[in-house]
């Protein structure tokens, strides 16, 4: 289970998961030669940033941003993903290949927008020991989101105005069960039952009772919502970090037969200076990573093993 998130000039997600694969920060330059299944192969194109496994030389981005600043994450949608024969005239990609896809090509959701009206998602397992997951897409700019989400009649593409994804159910239904919540209010509560009864609010917070606090993803993304929706931007990473913390997985509260999903890492990228920030489950200082820092005119990839360690800093 996942959560991503748009706020301002950043875009970021939570990664849920039940083990680390050996993620890494992951760099492609514009000249790596971007080979694809069934479509054709990209030799120019925009360099993207992101988190991911590198398999075979080949990136499996779990999200990323390109140096126009647009940014797409990849979430599971199990059980809902329906996945197509190849079809003529289309652009036929397996979804481990739309995040290199959309930002080799794009510079804006706009562009990733009418790109998406010519993919068709088809099913091909990157190996025999990596099959195709389910997921759905969460595409994004600093003044805009997308959600994707693959279905029996195509990529259904649907405008994203509160800039926030996670997984089941499909994204019409996640708005349809956010309406139920429309009465939360950052403001104190206000008393509608009747005008006869005085109650003493005896804490703040309380226009929001009954925003959902469990870790199931309908749940979630309400709580996102809201948060997203009444937080103050502060212009710095600080405030979608917060954002993502405030539906992060503890250790131990999601048990997956024998192990335990957990937020295995947070990012947030800066779309407009292309600077990706993580932490990890295990450190909670924030780590940088520039994509303009880099040689963009190379063909190989470019990996930084992510930093796992607690940092404390001491006063004395």
């Amino acid at each position: 289970m996942c959560t991503a998130i748009s706020f301002g000039k950043y875009a970021g997600r939570n990664l849920d998961i039940e083990k680390g694969y050996g993620e890494s920060v992951i760099i492609t330059p514009r000249a790596y030669t971007l080979a694809f299944r069934r479509a054709e192969n990209i030799t120019d194109h925009y360099a993207f940033i992101g988190i991911g496994t590198v398999s075979r030389g080949y990136p499996l981005y779990y999200d990323a941003a390109n140096e126009h600043g647009l940014y797409v994450a990849a979430l599971n949608y199990v059980g809902n993903a329906k996945y197509l024969p190849k079809a003529e005239k289309k652009i036929n990609l397996p979804p481990y290949e739309v995040i290199p896809y959309i930002l080799s090509t794009c510079k804006c959701v706009d562009d990733a927008k009418e790109r998406l009206e010519n993919i068709n998602l088809i099913d091909i397992p990157f190996s025999s020991d990596l099959p195709v997951a389910d997921l759905h897409f969460f595409i994004a700019d600093t003044k805009k989101s997308l959600t994707a989400e693959p279905d029996r009649d195509g990529l259904s593409v649907y405008d994203n105005q509160v800039g926030v994804l996670t997984n089941n159910p499909p994204f019409p239904m996640q708005m349809h069960n956010l309406s139920k919540y429309a009465g939360l209010s950052k403001e104190p509560i206000i008393n509608r039952l009747s005008r006869d009864l005085q109650f003493n609010q005896y804490s703040k917070g309380m226009g929001a009772l009954g925003l959902p606090g469990d870790l199931s993803s309908e749940s979630r993304f309400v709580r996102a919502a809201f948060h997203r929706l009444n937080c103050q931007n502060s212009g710095t990473p600080c405030d979608i970090f917060h954002l993502l913390g405030s539906v992060e997985m503890p250790d131990g509260s999601v048990k997956l037969g024998d192990l335990y999903e957990r937020t295995e890492y947070s990012s947030a990228v800066n779309l407009e200076t292309s600077t990706y920030y993580y932490r990890t489950y295990k450190s909670l200082s924030l780590t940088a990573a520039s994509l303009l820092a880099e040689d963009l005119s190379g063909r190989m990839l470019i990996s930084y093993p992510l930093i796992d360690e607690t940092r404390v800093y001491r006063l004395n």
